[in-house]
């Protein structure tokens, strides 16, 4: 049920920075999590980053000490900071929400392309 509205992709040389932000419409459902995944060419999506409403993280490996995710209770939105940038974190992000009762949302996906 609810719609949610990506923005913040783009291209950047390795080891740069980018931030990327979602913003869930209202919704009758109480929001439990929101978060990020990646999908690139040929590959699975994974989870990237998670924020529970209780504010309980989790990182995927491969992106810990790097990413950062955050959120905005009163601004329905969620954050992921990502810095050191590298050519693998190439790929299509998508945010995701999961409420009580509806489950998961899915965004439309915000590109992120890290080259030289």
């Amino acid at each position: 049920q609810v719609q949610l509205v990506e923005s913040g992709g783009g291209s950047v040389q390795p080891g740069g920075s980018l931030r990327l932000s979602c913003a869930a419409s209202a919704s009758r459902s109480v929001i439990n999590a929101m978060g990020w995944y990646r999908q690139a060419p040929g590959k699975q999506r994974e989870l990237v980053a998670r924020i529970t409403s209780g504010g309980s993280t989790i990182y995927a490996d491969s992106v810990k000490g790097r990413f950062a995710i955050s959120r905005d209770s009163a601004k329905n939105t969620v954050y992921l900071q990502m810095n050191s940038l590298k050519p693998e974190d190439t790929a299509v992000y998508i945010c995701n929400v999961v409420q009580q009762y509806y489950g998961s949302t899915w965004g439309q996906g915000t590109q992120v392309t890290v080259s030289s």
